[in-house]
């Protein structure tokens, strides 16, 4: 590995904004690990003849065990940059595990806790891909969506918020993305970008409908992982149209 190369773990990365970064970040010819519970989803997409750059692990993200094997590089370090895009499946009016995001937090945490304490180092910069609509310092999404948000992603809302607090209180690096409503589709479109201060609120606001998960992976992969401006670091960031 080049020392321009970085090393880049992936949680939840088997669809959605988290496979269109892992695609992203490949191409761009950096070493990712990803875990997932299912391995064949992404040994499918990314066959491993042609992208040796990708070592997938089999394991779930609430497994401290699997979380520590996926952000350590095979020369013994913590990896440079750690992905995490975990969320709930809607299940009717609720999600079929409201607590996905906060315990994957907690699990990643005690796995950077654990491998220092055998004298592992690295100083990870984790990104955690959140929701528009719960900021605590006024509305963030249109109001026409409001009703929307308070019915249907109040749940899965609530749990993203606790894994930002995690994530903010923790001392690590971190970036939260918080993308608007999802949607499927590639685009040209200009994405705009809001940056919030966890403690001290909106610096640039940025308040749209929807976002596609392509195009939210692909500028998470651009502006978070190629590169990383400095304007972005622990910060909350949404992107939207």
């Amino acid at each position: 590995m080049t020392s321009n190369t970085k090393s880049v773990a992936f949680f939840g990365a088997s669809t959605g904004v988290g496979l269109a970064a892992l695609k992203q970040t490949l191409a761009a010819g950096h070493e990712c690990i990803a875990l997932c519970r299912d391995s064949s989803k992404l040994t499918g997409i990314f066959p491993s003849e042609s992208t040796p750059n990708l070592k997938v692990i089999k394991g779930n993200a609430h497994d401290v065990s699997a979380v520590s094997q996926c952000i350590q590089t095979d020369d013994g370090r913590i990896v440079d940059v750690i992905v995490s895009t975990i969320g709930a499946r809607p299940r009717g009016m609720t999600v079929d595990d409201p607590d996905v995001c906060k315990k994957g937090a907690a699990t990643l945490l005690d796995a950077l806790a654990q491998l220092r304490s055998a004298g592992i180092r690295g100083t990870p910069h984790i990104i955690g891909c959140s929701t528009a609509g719960f900021s605590r310092f006024g509305r963030d999404v249109p109001i026409a969506m409001v009703p929307i948000y308070y019915l249907f992603v109040s749940v899965p809302g609530t749990d993203k918020v606790v894994m930002e607090d995690r994530f903010a209180q923790s001392g690590e690096a971190f970036t939260i993305i918080r993308a608007s409503h999802l949607v499927d589709g590639e685009s040209n479109k200009t994405i705009r970008v809001g940056v919030e201060d966890p403690k001290t609120g909106p610096e640039s606001m940025a308040i749209g409908y929807t976002i596609s998960r392509e195009d939210a992976g692909r500028w998470l992969a651009e502006n978070l992982v190629l590169k990383m401006d400095a304007k972005f670091l622990n910060k909350n960031v949404t992107v939207t149209y």
